[in-house]
């Protein structure tokens, strides 16, 4: 049971808050410090080998429908053991979540588990709710992407927005590419075999093992140079000493012996710029250039890295070398008179750190209630409102419905001239 049972007027027992990611889901109960588990995105089907994502946005409605509902019941009754139907429910979403996806979702929490109310927080908002701050430039590196978005005074700015197809899923590929190039395993009595001779492919969760094991970020200088060697061919003394090779155990007989070269290079597809200049670090800088002249000051020394990408050992430090490095060039250093740049530092790990926010605002009982959409009022509409509208929220969203509201907030809302 939740540690604050109880907590808010009335006794209500405090909501779920799920941060349903890519790759892993965090949930757990409103005012805790933490969430309860953190679990793969995904189930497993008899029959099938691999297990099936559940974040997936190009699936018919029935098909999704049915992954939603037998993962949320996994969450609510093998990993909370509460019942649905006396918990609000709080969703930290990603800007770009597609509506088909939260409608979908919705549907599978209003009409199959009959939860009270549901309220839909964008992942970068919660973030700055760790911080008490109410303006910074918030990085979410996560599977997928990488987003960054500005948020000023508590808005978020849409029209700066930036996003790339840079994050953990990238660094993937990349890896199992290289191990299936470079790396031999040894199978007993046989030494020295080529990993293709072995498998066809690494499965997803070795390759994630082995990043999170094994992998780091250069610093700027030993980044430059590992970029300089992989795309001059001709000059291959240009690469750095590289780190010392591993074994990793890949069952009770094989072994993998990875090249120490992989280790620290396939992290650089993050920071290496592509045909049109793009980078991790650019969008940041990037998405200051669009924002309004009096904010960049405000938000280029407001700056919160979030995501599970931004664990891996010397991620933080590299993108602000990079940016320090970026913003003397040309393109940057004309339009962005502010150098400064700093970086807060989350009270959470950055995997979790858009869930505490969800946890802290599912907190606020009062607040919640009148933010949410009530099962009532999904019933009677059949849709949910986009978050960006929430700010307002219709007059039959803040009161029960069917009931009539005070006469002041009725001429508040009334059209009539």
């Amino acid at each position: 049971m939740p540690l604050y049972e109880g907590l808010g007027s009335g006794g209500e027992k405090t909501a779920v808050v799920i941060d349903l990611g890519a790759a892993f889901t965090k949930c757990g109960f409103a005012g805790e410090t933490g969430p309860r588990c953190v679990i793969p995105s995904e189930i497993k089907k008899p029959g099938v080998s691999k297990p099936i994502r559940i974040v997936q946005y190009n699936i018919n409605t029935e098909e999704l429908y049915s992954y939603l509902k037998e993962f949320i019941h996994m969450l609510y009754f093998r990993h909370l053991l509460v019942n649905p139907r006396d918990r609000r429910v709080v969703i930290v979403e990603s800007v770009l979540c597609p509506s088909h996806f939260r409608e979908t979702l919705t549907k599978v929490l209003f009409k199959y588990f009959e939860v009270p109310s549901v309220l839909f927080a964008p992942s970068h908002l919660m973030s700055l709710l760790t911080l008490g701050i109410n303006s910074a430039m918030v990085l979410d590196c996560g599977y997928t992407e990488s987003l960054v978005l500005p948020i000023y005074e508590g808005i978020p700015v849409l029209s700066c927005w930036g996003a790339l197809p840079l994050g953990g899923k990238a660094i993937h590929k990349e890896l199992e590419y290289q191990l299936l190039e470079q790396s031999t395993v040894d199978t007993g009595a046989i030494k020295g075999q080529s990993l293709t001779s072995v498998m066809g492919s690494v499965p997803e969760d070795i390759v994630e093992d082995i990043k999170v094991r094994t992998c780091f970020v250069s610093d700027l200088q030993r980044g430059l140079k590992i970029q300089a060697a992989k795309f001059d061919m001709d000059d291959s003394a240009k690469r750095p000493t590289p780190p010392p090779d591993v074994d990793y155990p890949l069952d009770g007989e094989k072994i993998l012996h990875i090249n120490g070269s992989i280790r620290d290079s396939v992290v650089e597809v993050l920071f290496v710029q592509d045909n049109e200049e793009k980078s991790v670090a650019t969008l940041i800088l990037d998405s200051l250039m669009e924002c309004p002249i009096d904010t960049r000051k405000q938000l280029a020394e407001n700056l919160i890295v979030i995501g599970g990408t931004a664990m891996l050992p010397g991620f933080l430090h590299r993108l602000m070398a990079e940016i320090r490095y970026l913003v003397e060039k040309p393109k940057y250093k004309e339009i962005l008179a502010s150098k400064t740049f700093r970086v807060h530092t989350p009270p959470a790990k950055p995997n979790c750190v858009a869930w505490l926010g969800g946890g802290i605002f599912g907190a606020l009982q009062d607040i919640l209630g009148s933010r949410s959409v009530s099962k009532e009022y999904y019933n009677q509409t059949g849709r949910i409102p986009d978050w960006c509208c929430l700010n307002n929220p219709p007059l039959e969203m803040m009161f029960d419905v069917g009931k009539t509201p005070p006469p002041l907030m009725k001429r508040a809302f009334s059209t009539e001239k």
